[in-house]
């Protein structure tokens, strides 16, 4: 009556609820299921995009499950917490039997039990067990740290184990878990993502969270000092840097010079170069350098020449490649309704009295090799680029913003140490093992016979060879003796 009133208790039936492992594989089944429809909708895209993609009530179902969303969403992180809570119940449901095992003075052996073992090695000795016993110790003492000695009727038995505490690596892995969990939930309820765009010289205290679009005021301002970038002569972006401020209070806090995957860290908030763009470029009447470095490459021979150029200066090729003039330069060209920003106009007499226009972008040194593509009247034997001109770019006004990406995240750390654990714990659990031995010696006449057997709760076979070595080497020195 009394186990009756007990099963019927409803802490009792929440808390047999929680620790079942059933519950483990539905609730493991649906974050799967959830994780898959995540990666199949891409999440934190605008509206716009998303009724593009799945049409208007579509659009407002999904909007109604949170599903652009959805590991922000209410019901991912109660399946997450459901989760934590199973897994920590079922942890601490069978957690009382291993303690009594692991957390105990003097362990209990069963000498009847290590008898019926299968896997035991018995051997005949020629000395007595008063000798023996000298043998049998250092050998335990050399691989087991707890030793006991027993006397029977006939003799006497050595009992010993080790690694007592690895039944605990399975609730070391479990505690990681919880860890990981807990550090997703932290991050996801405290924990945000947004980008901002900075102009050079300028300074801002909000950011756009990436979720939902919506503008989130920080603590400080970050101010754009400077913004570099520098290209490679296939006119792709080779590295660009920006110099950053933070300011609190109205006063300077930290500086420092950012590059992708090198960011900027301050109260728990990382700053990261994610991207960057160039302003409309403010004229002005110095616009062209003095003196500009163009390249000649001759197709040839391939050899290339480097010589200084003025406006409305002729420039005589080498190898009689023809003659060429700089005509102008424009601030931002449109090649077939694409912006190339900065360009030269030049104008190129070739070796047959062609003469054919020819524009080089600052940014895109290669641009000249496409030019009999779209010049029927354009040989290829010559290719001409601008070198060095980035400095030059500087007197057109030239300015550029740098995009941001600042993220915070407090969980972050008990997710490293959950990682940390999981290994620690997978590390006990599957290659190490509680090991328990047995040596019994029993005195036949003026010799004595020898029975090994052991047991451990994971790999056995290691364990039976290990009891096949400790036998060996008792035999051996018995014939030494």
């Amino acid at each position: 009556m009394k186990n009756k009133e007990i099963s019927n208790d409803p802490l009792n039936r929440i808390w047999k609820f929680f620790a079942s492992v059933k519950l483990t594989i539905v609730l493991l089944l649906t974050l799967a299921a959830t994780s898959i429809i995540g990666t199949l909708i891409p999440q934190n895209e605008s509206p716009a995009r998303y009724v593009q993609a799945f049409g208007e009530p579509l659009y407002r179902l999904f909007d109604i499950l949170d599903l652009f969303d959805m590991y922000h969403s209410w019901w991912f992180q109660l399946l997450v917490l459901l989760l934590t809570l199973n897994v920590v119940i079922c942890s601490l449901d069978r957690l009382s039997a291993t303690w009594k095992i692991v957390f105990v003075k003097n362990p209990r052996f069963n000498l009847t039990r290590f008898r019926g073992l299968k896997n035991k090695v018995q051997l005949n000795h020629p000395q007595t067990a008063d000798t023996v016993i000298h043998l049998v110790e250092p050998i335990l003492a050399r691989s087991f740290g707890y030793r006991r000695q027993e006397n029977t009727d006939n003799g006497f038995v050595f009992f010993a184990e080790k690694w007592r505490w690895t039944r605990l690596g399975v609730y070391i892995v479990h505690t990681s878990v919880v860890l990981l969990l807990i550090g997703s939930l932290i991050g996801s309820l405290f924990g945000f993502e947004g980008y901002v765009n900075i102009a050079e010289g300028e300074a801002t205290g909000t950011i756009q969270l990436r979720n939902n679009n919506r503008p989130f005021p920080l603590e400080f301002e970050i101010r754009c000092d400077d913004f570099n970038v520098s290209f490679y002569r296939s006119g792709m972006p080779k590295e660009f840097r920006s110099s950053l401020t933070i300011i609190e209070q109205g006063q300077p806090v930290i500086k420092k010079d950012i590059i992708v995957n090198d960011p900027l860290r301050y109260r728990g908030i990382n700053i990261f170069q994610s991207s960057y763009g160039e302003l409309p470029p403010a004229v002005r009447n110095e616009a062209v350098p003095d003196e500009i470095t163009l390249v000649f490459v001759s197709k040839d021979t391939g050899k290339e020449y480097s010589q200084k150029a003025r406006i409305d200066q002729e420039i005589q090729l080498p190898e009689d490649l023809g003659r060429f003039v700089l005509k102008e330069f424009r601030t931002n060209f449109n090649f077939r309704g694409r912006e190339l920003g900065a360009a030269l106009v030049g104008m190129l007499t070739q070796k047959n009295g062609a003469a054919v226009e020819v524009i080089l972008p600052v940014r895109f040194p290669s641009f000249d090799r496409m030019n009999p593509m779209f010049n029927p009247q354009r040989n290829d034997a010559v290719f001409i680029s601008v070198s060095d001109f980035q400095s030059s770019a500087e007197s057109v006004g030239k300015r550029y913003y740098t995009g941001l990406q600042v993220t915070k995240d407090p969980g972050v750390w008990v997710v490293y140490s959950g990682f940390i654990l999981m290994l620690i714990g997978c590390m006990i659990t599957f290659f190490m093992s509680h090991q328990r031995i047995c040596i019994e010696v029993i005195q036949s006449g003026e010799k004595c016979r020898i029975m090994v057997s052991a047991t451990a709760n994971k790999n056995k076979l290691g364990m039976q060879c290990k009891v096949q070595r400790i036998a060996d080497k008792l035999a051996e020195r018995g014939k030494v003796g």
